[in-house]
């Protein structure tokens, strides 16, 4: 009677005793994993922006023609076939590259003047920096502005510019093509805090004229060309 009474416990306590253990092993699982991983995550976030300083994002519009003639704010005239630009802080007479991050075009252009003067605008585009970033038809887009340093100014030379790209292999390309028509054609790089643009040019001519003359080879071959003095 004694033995199946022990037998009979003892089998109740094995019945219970892993139930028990079960609970005490699931107490001791470690859950503050995630809160370190969330303290990494807020850690990249502020490194990132702080990466991003001095570089403006926002919208960029362009001015045309009632500007056309008149004074800017450096004193220059206004010519909207030149490729400048207005900003509100930047220093009058630096160098900006704007990037429209809707289509990935670049250029480089001067702060000759102030504004914009609309609300959420960061900057005014000359009508030829317009048509060449491709926001003149539209109007307005989202755009990328870095500062590029002041424009040092030289005798005064004139190259074609055939292309911009972030691909160096993209520009060797088209380099190599101009090559087989034309002399001096090189590849030269500007570096902004973020990105290297390479620009595929032809010559350095001595008048403008015999500047346009190439420019017009140019574009019967179907290029867009850049005339620049720098």
């Amino acid at each position: 009677m004694w033995r199946i009474f022990f037998i009979i416990f003892f089998l109740l306590l094995m019945a219970c005793g892993p139930k028990h253990r079960i609970i005490i092993e699931e107490r001791k699982i470690p859950p503050p994993e995630k809160k370190e991983v969330l303290k990494e995550e807020i850690k990249e976030e502020k490194i990132e922006k702080r990466e991003s300083k001095g570089i403006q994002y926002g919208i960029a519009s362009w001015y045309g023609g009632e500007f056309h003639g008149r004074s800017t704010s450096s004193g220059e005239i206004y010519n909207m076939y030149q490729l400048t630009c207005a900003h509100n802080t930047l220093p009058l007479g630096s160098m900006v590259m704007v990037t429209n991050l809707e289509n990935g075009r670049s250029l480089e252009l001067k702060v000759n003047d102030r504004g914009p003067f609309v609300k959420d605008r960061i900057i005014d585009l000359s009508y030829a920096a317009a048509q060449i970033l491709g926001i003149w038809e539209k109007g307005t887009a989202f755009v990328k502005i870095e500062a590029i340093g002041p424009l040092i100014e030289q005798i005064q030379r004139f190259t074609l510019q055939v292309g911009s790209f972030i691909d160096e292999t993209n520009a060797k390309k088209l380099a190599d093509e101009l090559r087989k028509s034309f002399e001096n054609v090189y590849v030269t790089t500007v570096e902004t805090l973020t990105q290297k643009y390479h620009r595929v040019r032809v010559g350095q001519f001595e008048t403008r004229e015999s500047t346009l003359s190439v420019a017009e080879k140019l574009s019967q071959m179907g290029f867009k060309v850049l005339v620049t003095s720098r």
